[in-house]
C-alpha cells in the first residue's frame, strides 16, 4: 500500500472508510459546496484522487521514500488544513513537502520549512510548542489554523494551473467554513499571494479593485460580514530562502508578531 487507508488509526486522520472520494473536478467542487462542518471538510479534502499526476506522484513518493525515512509509513494522501478550529490568524502556503507533509500527514511538518516557521510561531505565542514533528506530536496552534491552495504534494514542488484550479474549492469552503472570526490571514510567499486573492472573493472576502503586488510585510486591508481582515504577505521560508538569508528568524517574527496584535 502506497498511502494510509483512512480510518486505520493515523494519528488525527479525519477520513473513515465511508468518506465520499472526489475523483475529478467536479466532484470536488460538489464535495467542497456540500461539507456542511470544518471536519466533515477535512475528511474529504484527505481522499482526494481528483488529480491523477498528483496522485500518481504523492503515492510514488510514499512508496520509493527517501533513504533517511527508508523505515518510516508515509502519509501518502492530500494533506488537509489544521489547527485551531475558529482561528483568528489563518496562514495559507504552497503545497505540501514531498517528505514533509506527504510523509507526516501534517502540512510544514517534518521539514525545513516547518522547523523554522513553527519555532518562530511558537516564539510569538502561536504555538504551544516549537517543534512540528508528525502528527500526534502534541503540538497545538492557538489562535491559528494552516492551509494550502493545493493539498498533494506536487512533482518539482510545481502544480500546473488545472491542479491548481480543481483543488481551489477546497480552500475555498474552508476559508467560509472558519472565516467569522478570522482577522489576520498570512500569505506564506507569492504563489501563496497569489493563489488566495480569488478565493478570498470566493469566500465573502471583500477586496479592494486590483490585487495589490507581494512583498515580506505587505498589508491588505480587507473585510468580511463588516469585519475588517488583514492580509499579510511573508517570504517562504523555503530553504532556499532560509540559507540565502533571504528570511531571517526576526523577519518571521515580526510578521507574526504583527499578526497576533491585529488579530486580538
Amino acid at each position: 500500500m502506497s498511502f494510509v487507508p483512512p480510518g486505520t488509526g493515523w494519528p488525527d486522520d479525519p477520513a473513515t472508510p465511508d468518506t465520499p472520494v472526489a475523483h475529478d473536478p467536479e466532484d470536488v467542487r460538489r464535495l467542497a459546496s456540500g461539507s456542511d462542518t470544518l471536519g466533515e471538510l477535512t475528511a474529504r479534502q484527505s481522499v482526494c484522487r481528483a488529480c491523477p499526476r498528483l496522485v500518481e506522484w504523492r503515492e510514488e513518493v510514499a512508496q520509493v521514500k527517501r533513504r533517511a525515512f527508508a523505515n518510516e509509513t508515509y502519509w501518502g494522501r492530500p494533506v488537509p488544513g489544521w489547527g485551531d478550529e475558529r482561528p483568528r490568524i489563518l496562514m495559507v502556503g504552497l503545497a505540501p513537502a514531498a517528505h514533509g507533509g506527504n510523509r507526516t500527514g501534517r502540512i510544514f511538518t517534518g521539514d525545513r520549512s516547518g522547523d523554522w516557521l513553527f519555532a518562530s510561531l511558537h516564539r510569538c505565542g502561536l504555538a504551544s510548542q516549537p517543534t512540528s514533528t508528525h502528527a500526534g506530536d502534541g503540538l497545538k496552534l492557538l489562535g491559528v489554523r494552516v492551509m494550502a491552495p493545493v493539498r498533494c504534494a506536487p512533482p518539482a514542488n510545481k502544480p500546473t494551473p488545472a491542479e491548481k484550479a480543481a483543488c481551489r474549492p477546497w480552500l475555498a469552503r474552508e476559508l467560509d467554513l472558519v472565516g467569522d472570526g478570522v482577522r489576520v490571514i498570512v500569505a506564506l510567499g507569492g504563489y501563496a499571494w497569489q493563489a488566495v486573492w480569488p478565493v478570498l472573493k470566493e469566500a465573502g472576502y471583500e477586496l479592494p479593485p486590483g490585487r495589490p503586488p507581494f512583498g515580506h510585510g505587505a498589508e491588505v486591508e480587507l473585510r468580511r460580514a463588516g469585519a475588517p481582515v488583514t492580509l499579510l504577505g511573508c517570504y517562504h521560508p523555503s530553504q532556499q530562502n532560509t540559507f540565502t538569508g533571504r528570511v531571517t528568524a526576526q523577519m518571521l517574527d515580526d510578521v507574526f508578531t504583527k499578526a497576533r496584535s491585529l488579530a486580538v
